[in-house]
């Protein structure tokens, strides 16, 4: 059995062991304003667990390849997902229900990241490319070229005027 583990960093003693994926756990957040962590697995499926009681609070099918990452907007109430498959889900907490499919192409998507208005979503892929969507209309906005190899992370600033991307070329590149 896979689990995904809840530490105290000041006693050092884990305080909340989440069970139920049943492939490796490859990606962990909180859910914003709330005692939630999610977690996406190899085994194809995104959840919510209770940290307080360890439950799982809610489980999202829908991927067809293992779930890279994991990440939540601002508000808490949408989840962005991402699988090896060049596939992208938008999830709504509240409704459990997909909101929409983002396709990259052919090669895996490795991480995602919200903006602060959870407006954009850029996805760092594979194919060496970092791609901004509009999670409104669920278009791409933007292709930022450049790596010359796998994107393999992405991040807004902290006042979204830039992007931050690290790719196996062993370079990070800032966009504006």
């Amino acid at each position: 059995m896979f689990s995904c583990r809840l530490w105290d960093v000041n006693s050092l003693r884990c305080r909340q062991t989440f069970r139920g994926h049943v492939d490796s756990v490859n990606s962990v957040c909180w859910q914003p304003f709330t005692n939630n962590v999610c977690t996406g697995s190899g085994d194809k499926t995104v959840s919510l667990w209770d940290a307080r009681s360890g439950l799982c609070v809610q489980t999202f099918y829908g991927h067809l390849n293992a779930c890279n990452y994991v990440c939540i907007n601002m508000k808490g109430d949408t989840i962005a997902s991402c699988d090896a498959d060049g596939v992208i889900k938008l999830w709504d907490v509240r409704m459990v229900a997909e909101l929409g499919s983002l396709g990259t192409g052919n090669y895996p998507v490795n991480m995602v990241d919200f903006d602060r208005s959870g407006t954009r979503l850029a996805a760092a892929c594979d194919d060496g490319v970092v791609r901004v969507y509009d999670t409104n209309d669920k278009s791409c906005v933007s292709e930022l070229r450049g790596h010359e190899n796998a994107v393999q992370a992405v991040k807004f600033d902290p006042e979204d005027k830039r992007l931050v991307s690290g790719s196996s070329d062993c370079t990070f590149r800032i966009w504006s």
